[in-house]
């Protein structure tokens, strides 16, 4: 399982021109899900989200998770993230898990970071075409995987 989180001062997702889901400052997280991730990938992905303190103190240094500044979580599905360009120049996809399996698991992932952040999760509608809009704050961008834990 991967996530790309950004910091944002402000972040939504529309679908059809209608916006569905907005957030102020906190975390936009792209979640990919791959055939073979589970529940344990999730457990250990939310703890770590949960606890990331990559926004400033008063003395300018990232030290505060999204609990201390009373932020909030935008969660994003994006098979895009299991991306193999080893050959040629179109993506292959066939890591991401196929939607029998990733709806269940991002539905789970939503439920756990609520769970273990205490805070709100939005999301994004699983499958759609989505705009996703955003403020990058800092710019902060962050890359886990949950097959690479050191």
């Amino acid at each position: 399982m991967r996530v790309l989180i950004q910091r944002v001062s402000q972040a939504s997702v529309a679908v059809n021109d209608m916006k569905i889901s907005a957030i102020g400052p906190g975390f936009l997280i792209l979640l990919g899900i791959g055939h073979d991730d589970g529940l344990e990938d999730i457990e250990w992905l939310c703890k770590k989200i949960a606890a990331l303190r990559i926004f400033s103190d008063d003395a300018g240094l990232m030290n505060r998770s999204v609990q201390d500044i009373g932020g909030e979580f935008l969660v994003v599905s994006q098979f895009t993230l299991h991306a193999s360009t080893k050959k040629g120049n179109r993506p292959s996809f066939i890591r991401a898990a196929r939607p029998e399996t990733a709806i269940p698991l991002y539905e789970s992932f939503v439920q756990i970071l609520a769970r273990e952040s205490g805070r709100p999760v939005r999301t994004g509608e699983f499958g759609a075409d989505m705009k996703v809009a955003l403020v990058n704050d800092g710019p902060v961008t962050i890359w886990i995987d949950s097959r690479v834990k050191e």
